[in-house]
Order: structure tokens, then C-alpha cells, then sequence
């Protein structure tokens, strides 16, 4: 009998030979065509047309985007929860927006750094746990238009920018409020608030419905919505099947999504990971399996905060942003890379340096990541692999990124071993050597690169009968 290591190992090696098989139409019995196509589930029909089946794909092909958590708690410096974790009471809280007045904001300029960042949408707080609206909305005056003496509503200003650069917007919005006298039975968190300890939930359904309502009315053709704070009080009536499908009516492209850290619910477009790559758990919050069924998204602060933390030097370096990049690629997921502004409305240079060194390397690698999808090789101790699907004539490709920056060698499934390998940009192959069932891929000194190294794997000629289908 194999022993469960070697069953495992041979599991592995018989996934990737029906992937490989899928990908580039090599010689596979009927059969096993069938179940390989049954086992790469694809999570979008390639067939249907629908404008939601046509934003999904664009999903997983944009790989990037722009998170920006901004609000009034950016004037205390010390993140979007302070309210919170400091227990400030509404009384005292609510003194902010008369002080927040935004002068050097800029929509146009945040635009463009998106764009030069390499990010395809920018995912905005149009609403925070704190119940401030940074958007003009009609059903509360606790907004930046009604409230502040800037008077503006920066989200208009921020989807005309991005309507006409290009990028799609999508709005973030907490289910979660510590300010709505009607968020009631109270939650987990906001329990210093000094609300009264009464209140009508229904109305408080209504307010936020309403809102997301605002959301999709006033802002022309949006990418989605952006959900979060469910968690806060999982037992209660949110109806979000009548939130989504008011959502997927004014806004048949539109694509939801729910940072609630359990399996997705009917009517959502991708699945959030927060602070951890799809599978991972090092946040302690992200129990959820990863779905077959959806896209994915795995959103990540550049320092340790969301909003902006004038004390929180903590960021991460461009070569740290780009593995986290290649990480949730190599998952089949997007990475949303969040940026803090400051109190008047400027990006800290912290966040815009880092973003545009992932420009950077993006334009010079990006065929390697923008439209492809997970690679036949999971992710492994020397990094992940991508894939991309043949077009145009041209023959489909298979792109090993190598992160561990001391590999010599690395090893690769069995079905490689007549693969073409070359780094990116260079004509010579690699070396490959089977050994015990597997390929031995060496890889000399002058064929690595900082950050990141890059193979391109290409395979040998298909046969008459092959049939290749498309990335899931």
C-alpha cells in the first residue's frame, strides 16, 4: 500500500498533468479530459455575456487595485478604529468634522498614482465604523458635505476622475455603525458610543439600504461594492439577498463583495481575504475555504493600518508589496493595496513611493500577472506560477516566479521535463534534469533577478486531437 506521502505527492503530480493538459491541448484520454475539465471548475463561463459574468472576468484580470481608507478619524492620526479603541462617545467624536477640511485633495492626482501604480480599480470608505459619510448622501447630515466646512463631496469628484482615466471605482460601505441610534441590539464592538441601549433595527436596514441605494444612483457606471463589518453582529436580519439584488438591478456590472470572513453568501461576485493570502490564516479571522466558484481578493494595509496612523512607520518594502502581488496572482486572487491619506486630503510619500516601484515593476512585468490566472504548480517554497491563456494565435504560457532569491535549482512536476524554460527577456533555456519523477530546473547565478525571477515555460507542439479550453 503507497504511503499517504507518496499518495499525496502522486495527487499532486496528476493534478497538474490534467491542468497542463487543459491549458495547452496536450495528448489526454478522453476521459481524463473529462475529468480534468470537471476538476478546473472555471469560475466564469467564457460563453456567458451577461455584464456580471463580463465584470467578473475583468476582475481576475485587473490583479490590482487601489484601496484608500480615509475619513474624519485621519485628523487624530491614529487610524480609522480610535473611536473605538480610544472609547470616545459620539459627544465627543462628532466635534471632528467641524475641523476636517480636506483643501489639497486631489481626485485627479489620486487617479493617476493609481494608474501608475499598475492598479485597474481603486476601492474607496465611502462610510466607516464610525457612521461618517465621506459622500453627499440625503438621509443624514452626518456627512462631509452637510458637516465639514470643506463642503464638497470628494466621491463625485473621485468617480468623474476615474470614469475619465479609465479605472474603475468601487465603494467601500460598513454594515457596521457606532453612531445610528438604530443599530440596535448593539454588536461586539462600539460599546462605548453612549448610545442609548434602544432602537429599531428595521429603520436602521432602511438607512443603510438606502445609502447603498445613493451609492449606485449618483455616481454613474460603478465596479462594485465592498462590504464589511458583518461581523459585528452576525445573528441579526442584515437582508443582504434584497441589498445585493437592489445592487445587481441599478447596477448590472456592479460586483459585490463582504469582508465577513465566513463562506461567501448567494448573491456575492468575489471572495475577501483580509490581511492574509487565500488559504492562510496568519490573522487569525480568515477561517473561510477558498471558493472555486468566485474570484478572489486578498486586501493588505502597506504599514500595520488601515487609516491614516501618523505613528506607523511600519511599511513595507516594494519587493514585499510585489511577493504579496505575485502571492494572491499565484492564488488565483487580486491583491488590494490600501493607502491611508492624510487629514488634508494628500497620500503620504511613504505610500506613494511604494506604489510607484510596484509601477515600476509592473511595466516591465506585467504580461507575467495582469489577464493571466493560477499557474499548474501551487504555491511552493520557491514561489508560485501563473499562466496565461493563448491568444490570437499566439500559444499559451506558463510563468514561474521564483522568490526565494538563493535558488540555485528548483523542482518541478514531471510533466516539464519537455517544457522550453527560459528567464524572461533572455533566448537561452535552462537546464532541466529528471530525477526520481521529477525535474530538476538549475538556475545559474546570471539568470536571476532582483525581486523576482521569471520563467517562461512554454510546451511542446500539441497534438492533432488535442483540445485545449480556456483558464479557469
Amino acid at each position: 500500500m503507497s504511503t499517504p506521502r507518496r499518495d499525496e505527492t502522486r495527487g499532486r503530480r496528476s493534478a497538474v498533468g490534467l491542468f497542463l493538459a487543459l491549458l495547452f491541448g496536450l495528448a489526454i484520454s478522453p476521459a481524463a479530459r473529462g475529468q480534468a475539465a470537471g476538476e478546473s471548475s472555471r469560475t466564469t463561463d467564457q460563453g456567458d455575456r451577461t455584464p456580471n459574468a463580463i465584470a467578473r472576468r475583468w476582475f481576475q484580470d485587473a490583479k490590482l487595485g487601489m484601496f484608500v481608507h480615509w475619513g474624519v478619524y485621519s485628523l487624530l492620526g491614529k487610524g480609522e478604529w480610535v473611536m473605538n479603541n480610544d472609547k470616545i462617545p459620539i459627544a465627543e467624536y462628532q466635534k471632528l468634522p467641524p475641523t476636517f477640511n480636506p483643501t489639497k485633495f486631489d481626485a485627479e492626482a489620486w487617479v493617476k498614482l493609481a494608474k501608475s501604480a499598475g492598479a485597474r480599480y481603486i476601492t474607496i470608505t465611502t462610510k466607516h465604523h464610525d457612521g461618517f459619510c465621506m459622500f453627499d448622501s440625503k438621509l443624514t447630515d452626518y456627512d462631509i458635505v452637510d458637516a465639514t466646512p470643506y463642503g464638497k463631496d470628494p466621491i463625485k469628484a473621485l468617480a468623474d476622475a476615474c470614469h475619465k482615466n479609465g479605472i474603475k471605482l468601487f465603494f467601500y460601505y460598513s454594515l457596521l455603525d457606532w453612531r445610528h441610534p438604530d443599530y440596535y441590539p448593539r454588536g461586539k464592538t462600539g460599546q462605548h458610543a453612549g448610545r442609548e441601549e434602544k432602537g429599531d433595527w428595521k429603520k436602521y436596514v432602511e438607512y443603510y439600504q438606502g445609502q447603498v441605494r445613493e451609492l449606485c444612483a449618483n455616481y454613474g457606471e460603478i465596479g462594485g461594492l465592498w462590504f464589511d463589518g458583518w461581523w459585528d453582529n452576525p445573528d441579526a436580519d442584515w437582508d443582504l439577498e434584497g441589498t445585493y439584488k437592489l445592487i445587481h438591478e441599478l447596477q448590472p456590472g456592479a460586483l459585490v463583495g463582504n469582508n465577513h470572513h465566513v463562506a461567501p453568501f448567494p448573491g456575492e461576485d468575489f471572495q475577501i481575504f483580509e490581511q492574509d493570502l487565500p488559504g492562510k490564516n496568519s490573522a487569525g479571522f480568515n477561517k473561510a475555504e477558498v471558493t472555486a466558484e468566485l474570484p478572489l481578493e486578498t486586501c493588505l494595509t502597506m504599514n500595520r493600518s488601515w487609516g491614516y496612523n501618523a505613528t506607523d512607520d511600519a511599511f513595507k518594502s516594494v519587493e514585499e508589496i510585489v511577493h504579496a502581488l505575485l502571492g494572491a496572482a499565484g492564488r488565483g486572487a487580486n491583491l488590494l493595496l490600501n493607502v491611508g491619506p492624510k487629514p488634508d486630503g494628500t497620500i503620504p510619500a511613504e505610500s506613494v513611493e511604494r506604489l510607484q516601484g510596484v509601477g515600476r515593476w509592473l511595466e516591465a512585468n506585467g504580461k507575467t500577472v495582469y489577464e493571466t490566472r493560477r499557474g499548474p504548480i501551487p504555491p511552493t517554497d520557491w514561489g508560485v506560477s501563473t499562466a496565461r491563456e493563448g491568444r490570437g494565435g499566439e500559444a499559451p504560457t506558463v510563468y514561474l516566479h521564483v522568490l526565494k532569491a538563493d535558488a540555485a535549482e528548483i523542482e518541478l512536476p514531471e510533466e516539464f521535463a519537455k517544457f522550453l524554460v527560459m528567464p524572461l527577456g533572455k533566448p537561452s533555456p535552462l537546464k532541466l534534469e529528471t530525477k526520481a519523477g521529477a525535474v530538476q530546473l538549475v538556475l545559474p547565478a546570471d539568470a536571476r533577478t532582483p525581486v523576482d525571477t521569471i520563467l517562461v515555460a512554454t510546451p511542446p507542439a500539441p497534438t492533432d486531437d488535442a483540445v485545449p479550453v480556456p483558464l479557469e
